[in-house]
């Protein structure tokens, strides 16, 4: 099993061109959280970020390397400014949406994404989900 377990987070496959593969679903670039971020995520009280980006960067079921664990992309949603609430502020980590905003507005994307993921721990598999369970 320790095999299978490689080639799940192996990007050599993916590289390689096997986009079949699931190997495919794994990046080698991360999902970047700001340090003091981090350890919520780790202990899953962040389960979502906003992100202005140009276009998307990453992909649902997509599984993106955080620290030593995995990032997993559960839903992606295009939002609007007026959308980032306190309430998202906060569960996204942050103390208000000025602080958000700041930390999100670092490039020269113009569209907002929300994306809710989860954090997986390093060794951990993640079970499918079967008929909206979750």
């Amino acid at each position: 099993m320790g095999a299978r377990r490689l080639f799940l987070c192996s990007n050599v496959y993916a590289r390689r061109g096997n986009p079949g593969s699931p190997a495919a679903l794994c990046s080698s670039v991360p999902m970047v959280f700001t340090k003091r971020l981090r350890e919520g995520v780790r202990r899953g009280r962040i389960r979502c970020s906003v992100r202005i980006w140009t276009r998307p960067h990453v992909k649902v079921g997509g599984r993106y390397p955080m620290d030593d664990g995995h990032i997993v992309v559960d839903s992606i949603t295009p939002i609007t400014e007026d959308d980032i609430t306190y309430d998202l502020a906060r569960e996204s980590g942050f103390e208000s949406v000025g602080d958000l905003l700041a930390i999100a507005r670092h490039g020269k994307g113009d569209q907002i994404y929300l994306i809710r993921f989860h954090y997986l721990p390093p060794g951990a598999w993640d079970a499918p989900r079967w008929g909206g369970q979750r």
